[in-house]
């Protein structure tokens, strides 16, 4: 197991299965585990369905983490949110707080992607293409679609990611002034995680903290 530290960021090289047990607890989990849908690299598809290979195939994404990584990820967290929940549901609890990222793909892409939460609330939504240039990562997100994430967050001071991959969360949490703690078990994305939040630790803080947008009550 291999520890690096930049700023409030610790960021561990293992498997969470040995790491997780001993962190203690923390305020959130904001993750994005393997879907077992073999989008691990390879052949990738654009949005009129060519082929084109993007990053190096891997072989992380075969099957979904097991249940007993979730439930150590709801006994560490006092709140979760887990994009992909719909491929999680036999590991997970009953939600009603589910988040949909609208992702204007195109094509026969998906139209977005599901996340469970462990909220009591309505369903919300973001919209934001998921065309993304120099993505280091098959499966990255928006770095906007995390600060989205943490906007639901907002008494959470530690973040988790026991799924770092390339650091998008961790990306995320340096730009609001979180702390974060990241596991990833590849050395290359590990590296990755690594440079982009250095990166933003070097970057002026433009952003302002996010608040989920408000809904119109129901007059009586």
């Amino acid at each position: 197991m291999t520890r690096e530290t930049i700023g409030d960021c610790t960021l561990y090289l293992g498997d969470c299965h040995e790491i997780l047990p001993t962190l203690g607890k923390v305020d959130a989990v904001v993750t994005d585990p393997p879907y077992g849908i073999g989008q691990d690299g390879g052949c990738f598809r654009d949005r009129k369905g060519g082929g084109h290979r993007v990053l190096a195939k891997g072989d992380w994404d075969g099957e979904t983490p097991d249940r007993e990584v979730f439930d150590l990820i709801r006994a560490c967290s006092l709140e979760q949110i887990i994009w992909g929940g719909n491929y999680f549901t036999d590991k997970l609890p009953p939600s009603k707080g589910w988040l949909y990222w609208q992702k204007l793909m195109g094509g026969d892409f998906s139209d977005g992607e599901l996340a469970w939460t462990s909220r009591d609330r309505a369903l919300r939504e973001f919209t934001i293409c998921n065309k993304m240039h120099g993505k280091e990562h098959p499966t990255q997100k928006p770095v906007e679609l995390m600060q989205w994430c943490l906007g639901f967050l907002p008494d959470a001071i530690t973040i988790l990611d026991p799924f770092m991959g390339s650091g998008t969360t961790g990306v995320a949490c340096v730009n609001f002034d979180r702390r974060f703690i990241g596991i990833e078990r590849h050395a290359p994305y590990f590296d990755i995680a690594c440079r982009r939040i250095e990166e933003a630790h070097r970057q002026p803080r433009l952003f302002a903290e996010p608040t989920p947008r408000p809904v119109q009550e129901a007059l009586l």
